[in-house]
């Protein structure tokens, strides 16, 4: 890992500690949507290994792992007893192993906790982001992409959450689409990754995790982090729209309370995308609607650079907010009833709590 780091610098990687943001400018939607390449180093992998591994996580998590195929890969969260998200996580397998990706900085405390729940079961977690083939992770999208790719890959992934099994140059995940174009997440070890990066990074927009971050913030999917742990039911951030919560399988953590979201009541938060002119915009931060200054209507889950001065966000607010928001431009505010306005922008999927 030192030497991709220090290959990265060479390249012109701008950041510290391997957790590279930029190559010296910020990408924008325009940039993502035409062709990029990013290095992403701030996402971590636990390992699940044993005879009871997929057993163990379906009890633990909001999603089928039983009946996980190898082909394709799931979105997953993890929730307290209470129903509130501890992290939500990218989920596949091969022949030995189910693999959760989530943010580096919390890694370490939910692979502790999971650990705890293990008891008797035949299941071992490790951090499998040191294994030679999980070694790097590249984000890739946009329209020139997919060309590049299959300068490696004879086919690729036909549809979002579509896995290749491990290749000779590594996993390629598609993941959720955005700006009109597939995006994929290419897992491979250093080595091979110091291989294919003159020919990428000669065809695509060179980003880091900023540039990730902000593809993931337009395909609509959340990311909880340390900021904002504990703060939302899945519901809240869009997550069962996107395929991340089963509602037939059995028990696991929260899960009444996340049902009885769903079947019992109607839900009165959602999660949608604005734009900031507040380049200081971060995950946690409240926001507020002008007509109602005392109290926050919602708070921001992820955040990233948009390349113009500002940020781009996914927030978690009340309907009421989204509905006046989009209608009233300037009537919910960044930090305070007088904070930089937030700019509605078209969601990648519909939103059905919505009567707009």
């Amino acid at each position: 890992m030192n030497n991709w780091n220090q290959f990265l610098v060479l390249q012109g990687a701008h950041g510290s500690d391997g957790l590279f943001d930029d190559f010296g400018a910020a990408l924008g939607a325009a940039d993502l949507a035409d062709g990029f390449v990013a290095p992403i180093t701030d996402l971590g992998l636990i390992g699940i290994s044993g005879d009871d591994a997929a057993t163990f996580l379906h009890s633990q998590l909001t999603n089928d792992v039983e009946h996980l195929g190898a082909a394709e890969a799931r979105l997953a969260g993890y929730c307290t007893p209470k129903g509130r998200l501890l992290a939500t996580f990218l989920m596949w397998r091969n022949d030995t192993s189910i693999f959760l990706e989530l943010p580096r900085d919390i890694q370490p405390a939910l692979q502790k906790r999971l650990q705890l729940f293990v008891m008797r079961a035949k299941a071992k977690l490790h951090d499998a982001s040191a294994d030679a083939a999980n070694q790097l992770i590249l984000g890739l999208g946009g329209a020139k992409a997919e060309a590049l790719l299959k300068t490696w890959f004879a086919a690729l992934p036909s549809a979002p959450y579509a896995k290749l099994e491990q290749q000779p140059h590594g996993t390629l995940i598609r993941v959720a689409d955005a700006f009109g174009a597939p995006r994929y997440q290419w897992l491979l070890s250093a080595e091979s990754a110091q291989a294919v990066w003159p020919a990428l990074a000669a065809g695509l927009a060179k980003g880091g995790n900023d540039a990730w971050r902000l593809s993931e913030v337009h395909a609509g999917v959340p990311q909880i982090g340390a900021a904002t742990q504990e703060k939302f039911v899945p519901q809240m951030v869009n997550f069962e729209l996107l395929g991340g919560v089963n509602f037939k399988k059995g028990c696991y953590p929260g899960q009444e309370i996340v049902a009885r979201s769903q079947y019992l009541g109607k839900l009165k938060r959602r999660t949608t995308l604005v734009s900031i002119a507040d380049a200081g915009a971060k995950a946690g931060d409240e926001v507020f609607a002008v007509a109602d200054p005392e109290q926050p209507c919602g708070m921001v889950v992820n955040a990233a650079p948009n390349g113009a001065g500002g940020i781009d966000a996914l927030v978690e607010m009340k309907l009421a907010a989204i509905e006046q928001g989009t209608a009233d431009a300037g009537s919910v505010r960044h930090g305070s009833a007088g904070g930089a306005p937030l700019r509605f922008l078209a969601m990648p999927y519909v939103l059905d709590a919505l009567d707009l």
